[in-house]
């Protein structure tokens, strides 16, 4: 990654300045981001230990504009930085939101830089580089603690078509959110696959409606089709109705199920042992009414096998497997603690959420979720079903005006109960991004 990285580095700063032209200096923009992470894993499981780890992250970004002509030239960088606070002593098992040293001791810091070259035609943006974040139905880079999982490829989005986003990329390698060095893609229990390909697009048919559809592949692992429809129905000026529709169909690719190249279906049960086979659909509606929101949904696994998606945690890179887990997947049920993604898994969930803007208290929000699955196959315990469950409750608030307008503060917690360790799960975070230009 460095040496990609410093190539495109040294691109840009020829391309500043030759630049000159307008758009490149005055679009550009740039600007820091502070997170601070408080997280407690409280397993009840006495056998494991529990975590808690306190950091500081920092997130500098700059995004210039494109050059003029019929193809503008562009740069993104971006530095990232961790900073280990507090580990509790005793309170640390293999880390949780922090890389770890050859002893098991957290890392005091870590640094990663990122860069793409981007060009843009008509409506059409490519961007080359190590800093990519795609939030896609069939990749969702995860920012779930202190620094944000970045990938290194190609990205190609283009809205030449009125009210169509189509997009396509070939993704190389990933870093992990609490790591400084990238490492192989492949999917939970899987070595290393040298290539992720994708390609799909959005249409939004009417200002309520739009339809989607991606296909990805990762090469010698899964091929994947998905499709979507979300359609939100206007009652009133303060009401409104919205369904979400997904659905999920991921096939063995290649070497899947050798040696090397096995699937380890989320721990659970599969079929064929280490291949790729599943289904996956869910619904959500979602009921607005003032700053209220009742959200209802159920998600349906197939029997044969678990869901699959991109994740780097049985991964080395660089002769050590420090950070690179923690992955996400496009489905409401990835919750804090759990995701419900195992094989003939049947969850119903429900979430009630309230924006207290409509009492007066902008920047104020809460919400409450409770998760439920059932039928679960489990390897090893021939024809029983299993079941497990997660609670989950979130109060967000960010400073609305003043000297600290911006400055946000997160408190969140969850209880899950099921397969492995009963956890209760607490995070709290302090966020703040400043705009230099």
């Amino acid at each position: 990654m460095y040496k990609s990285t410093l190539a495109i580095a040294v691109a840009a700063g020829v391309l500043a300045q030759t630049a000159g032209a307008a758009g490149f200096i005055e679009d550009s923009k740039a600007t820091v981001s502070a997170r601070t992470l408080y997280f407690n894993n409280d397993y009840k499981d006495s056998t494991t230990h529990d975590q808690r780890e306190t950091a500081q992250g920092f997130k500098f970004d700059y995004l210039s504009g494109f050059t003029e002509g019929t193809v503008g030239f562009g740069v993104d960088a971006q530095v990232l930085t961790g900073i280990h606070l507090d580990g509790g002593r005793g309170y640390r098992t293999g880390g949780s939101i922090s890389p770890s040293d050859t002893d098991g001791s957290a890392s005091d810091t870590w640094t990663r830089f990122n860069a793409n070259a981007k060009a843009r035609f008509s409506k059409t943006e490519v961007h080359v580089g190590s800093g990519l974040q795609p939030v896609l139905p069939i990749l969702v880079s995860n920012d779930g603690r202190l620094l944000p999982q970045t990938f290194q490829g190609t990205t190609i989005t283009s809205k030449e078509i009125d009210n169509v986003t189509l997009t396509a990329g070939q993704l190389d390698r990933g870093t992990g959110r609490f790591s400084s060095n990238d490492t192989a893609l492949s999917v939970a229990g899987g070595t290393e696959a040298s290539k992720f390909r994708y390609a799909g697009g959005d249409w939004k048919v009417t200002k309520d409606l739009t339809l989607q559809y991606y296909f990805a592949n990762l090469e010698d692992f899964y091929n994947q089709n998905f499709l979507g429809a979300v359609h939100v129905l206007p009652i009133s000026d303060n009401q409104s109705f919205k369904t979400d529709l997904r659905y999920f169909h991921s096939t063995s690719d290649g070497k899947n199920g050798d040696v090397g190249y096995r699937f380890n279906n989320n721990g659970g049960y599969a079929k064929e042992a280490g291949e790729v086979d599943n289904n996956t659909w869910s619904a959500i509606f979602t009921y607005t009414l003032g700053g209220s929101s009742f959200l209802l949904g159920h998600q349906q696994v197939s029997d044969n096998g678990g869901m699959v998606y991109l994740n780097q945690g049985n991964v080395t890179g660089n002769g050590s497997n420090e950070g690179a887990g923690g992955a996400s997947v496009y489905l409401f049920t990835d919750s804090m603690i759990n995701a419900f993604v195992r094989a003939g898994e049947n969850t119903t969930f429900g979430q009630y959420s309230y924006d207290f803007a409509k009492l007066g208290v902008p920047g104020l929000k809460a919400s409450v979720a409770y998760l439920r699955g059932d039928d679960i196959k489990y390897a090893g315990t021939g024809s029983t079903r299993d079941s497990e469950w997660e609670r989950d409750a979130r109060i967000d608030y960010v400073i609305q005006s003043g000297a600290l307008k911006g400055f946000g503060t997160t408190l969140r917690h969850a209880s899950y109960r099921g397969f492995g360790n009963d956890t209760d799960q607490t995070r709290v975070l302090f966020n703040y991004t400043y705009a230099f230009f």
